[in-house]
């Protein structure tokens, strides 16, 4: 394994803060740093950058760092259209631990001096101010889980260390222990750049890990998440390893999933939280709302939240060969029940729909969205399920109304398709990412597999 620079410290640092571009700039010089990335995502939800000396942050601020817009996937631009300026938000300055000499600033599109709406993150600001108008804060804390592997000569991939073996290895002592080396370097980086993580553990399926962070407000949490993909799979790669978001990476094995706790505040309080709920889930009535409205466009979510061909090998219903299954194939919420698509964890809502390939920017404005249609018509949720909706027959579902989500892509992109209200509310960037996903099913259709090749080759 080579080296990786990352802090020595476990210690929290608090992110700076900076007043102005030259305030900034001071800082950056007198820790080292000589380049910034400019940095933004594609409709993907993949980090795209620039490279810009410190000395011209200040361009970054105003004019933005060009790039050519057809160059994107996603962002509405043809050959001969404008460039795609990303523009930054000095908020989001941090160092790159992982990488000394080096720092990051989010960014926006920007065409013609204007927030480009075909931009990820302009599409959730916007549901964004929906919230603000209401005095409302969405707060949320995603989950993302990461299978940590080895390239082998042959091309294929196993898991990193070759003793994680185990047919149930969820919270195994010995595959925590022997890739601490990589975890606690990507834990440290995280929290020198003021990242909170606070647990570290072994998932169900070897060579996964999950790494938990602090919730924060909704755009902060999507910039954490896109930073810590960077700083996962970085750090992997100068280790010989490789860090896959992958959703089902492995057939037998369970999938890399991205839950999303939600709640809203005001500010000084969870407005979710209602300790004298009769049900026992200290929801309030505006958290129940909100719930029905993510249950009422739940097919439509779907696209968005598992956005991949792959996304729905691990969306199945029945059980994995560890013995459990941790994706929801249902339409329900429920206590604290995972097999539900909600789970409530007292207070708050866990959105378990989304996968490690989402696009966080595209997803959460799609729930908040969702949540609002079900506020503003106060829909009623009904009642939690809390039983193990895997062993309920086919005949028990439909009897209590519970429904099936997508089962593939390609339905999962007709209820986004015909869900007015979600596409109406993400914008054009909603026939964007409509139009390359289609192109993503066709193509996966069309391609000829080992598995079809093995069986079908020489069997007529």
């Amino acid at each position: 394994m080579n080296a990786v620079t990352t802090p020595n410290t476990h210690e929290l640092l608090p992110p700076q803060r900076f007043d102005t571009v030259d305030e900034a700039q001071r800082y950056l010089k007198s820790q080292g740093v000589q380049y910034v990335l400019a940095q933004f995502v594609d409709i993907h939800g993949v980090a795209k950058a620039k490279s810009v000396p410190v000395d011209h942050l200040g361009t970054v601020m105003t004019d933005g760092a060009g790039f050519a817009g057809f160059a994107i996937c996603g962002v509405g631009i043809e050959p001969h259209g404008p460039d795609f300026m990303a523009r930054g938000d000095l908020a989001t300055l941090s160092v790159v631990p992982w990488q000394p000499g080096l720092a990051r600033i989010v960014c926006e599109g920007h065409v013609n001096d204007q927030p480009w709406e075909f931009d990820s993150r302009v599409t959730l600001k916007k549901q964004v101010a929906r919230l603000s108008a209401r005095g409302l804060v969405m707060y949320t804390g995603l989950e993302p889980e990461f299978s940590l592997l080895v390239r082998k000569a042959d091309g294929s991939v196993a898991p990193c260390d070759p003793s994680d073996t185990l047919a149930k290895p969820c919270y195994d002592y010995k595959g925590l222990s022997r890739t601490r080396a990589y975890l606690e370097r990507l834990s440290n980086a995280l929290r020198a750049s003021g990242i909170d993580v606070y647990q570290i553990d072994h998932e169900d399926a070897n060579g996964q890990f999950e790494l938990n962070y602090t919730y924060t407000d909704c755009v902060t949490s999507c910039d954490h998440f896109i930073f810590f993909k960077m700083a996962a799979s970085e750090i992997a790669n100068e280790m010989g390893l490789v860090c896959s978001f992958m959703p089902k990476p492995f057939a037998n094995r369970p999938g890399n999933g991205m839950h999303m706790h939600v709640s809203l505040g005001d500010g000084r309080k969870n407005l979710f939280q209602d300790k004298s709920d009769p049900q026992g889930l200290e929801l309030s009535e505006m958290a129940y709302h909100f719930l029905g409205g993510l249950l009422a466009h739940a097919p439509a979510l779907t696209a968005l939240c598992a956005p991949t061909v792959n996304s729905y090998k691990r969306l199945v219903v029945g059980r994995s060969l560890t013995g459990a299954t941790w994706a929801p194939a249902y339409i329900s919420y429920g206590d604290n029940n995972r097999s539900t698509m909600v789970r409530i964890p007292k207070g708050r809502l866990e959105l378990r729909l989304g996968d490690g390939a989402c696009n966080p920017y595209l997803a959460t404005a799609a729930v908040i969205a969702a949540g609002l249609d079900g506020i503003e018509n106060r829909m009623d949720p009904g009642a939690p399920r809390n039983v193990n909706l895997y062993e309920w027959s086919e005949a028990q579902l439909q009897e209590a109304g519970i429904g099936l989500l997508p089962q593939n892509l390609d339905a999962a992109l007709d209820a986004l398709e015909a869900d007015s209200l979600i596409c109406e509310s993400l914008g054009p960037v909603a026939g964007e990412f409509l139009k390359y996903k289609r192109m993503e099913w066709i193509e996966y259709m069309r391609f000829v597999s080992d598995w079809e090749i093995r069986q079908y080759l020489e069997f007529f």
